[in-house]
């Protein structure tokens, strides 16, 4: 079946989402996403695009960007291509890390893109991993608010106010009102039950990490992508259970 087109924005301003493959992580630690973000400026310089937002999950990216000398696809090719390189090469293996192409949705007017940017920076709060907004430290919110170093803010505060101190005020205030905002992104299943997991060990004869760590290379091997397929399954959450760093299951 052939793939959908994608719809063109006339603003040239885009919402991106970009996501690991199997829903595994695509950041270990902190290095990671700084890497990431190194990425990003390197090819701001290059592509000439400018970023309005962005926030670094630990399975996925949201970015708010507008293309200008480079068309969308070339922009994330050039950044997803040498960071699956750089992160392939630190962690000692090989093949995808993104999931299929990245999503995106055209961001048409004024309204949809601050909705879009509030979406961006709520996202680690809905996610429970930060209980407020400024807490997070990945996203470009905080960049806002002080100093940027990888966005391009004055065109979204200039639409609040060409007074910059009573810009940042009404954009703070903007930023944190509850709301029941939809843009773009993955729908999943809920995460599945810890039991299932622990099931699933025990299936194999584990009951604890040392048994685990007891299995033949290729055993070992079988059962962690066996695991990883399980429909729901994040790193994260088998890190938790089987006690593997989140870095090792990566390998697998």
């Amino acid at each position: 079946m052939p793939r959908k087109a994608r719809q063109k924005s006339e603003t040239g301003i885009y919402h991106v989402m970009m996501r690991g493959i199997n829903k595994q992580d695509i950041f270990f630690d902190h290095k990671d996403k700084l890497k990431f973000l190194e990425l990003v400026l390197r090819f701001k310089e290059i592509s000439q695009f400018e970023l309005y937002g962005y926030c670094l999950m630990d399975n996925h990216i949201h970015f708010l960007l507008k293309e200008l000398t480079e068309p969308l696809s070339v922009i994330i090719k050039r950044i997803s291509g040498s960071y699956v390189y750089w992160f392939n090469k630190k962690y000692d293996r090989c093949g995808h890390l993104f999931q299929e192409r990245y999503k995106s949705e055209p961001v048409e007017n004024d309204s949809y893109f601050l909705t879009v940017l509030r979406y961006i920076h709520q996202n680690p709060v809905q996610a429970d991993l930060a209980d407020n907004i400024p807490d997070y430290q990945w996203s470009s919110f905080n960049e806002y608010i002080g100093s940027p170093s990888y966005s391009d803010t004055e065109f979204a505060l200039k639409m609040f106010s060409d007074d910059r101190e009573k810009a940042l005020e009404l954009f703070r205030d903007f930023t944190c009102i509850i709301n029941d905002d939809r843009c773009l992104d993955y729908k999943d299943n809920a995460e599945v039950r810890d039991d299932v997991i622990r099931t699933k060990l025990v299936q194999n004869n584990i009951n604890d990490r040392e048994e685990l760590l007891m299995l033949e290379k290729e055993e070992l091997v079988n059962l962690i992508k066996a695991l990883k397929s399980i429909d729901g399954v994040t790193l994260r959450q088998l890190s938790r259970v089987t006690g593997l760093s989140k870095s090792a299951l990566g390998r697998f």
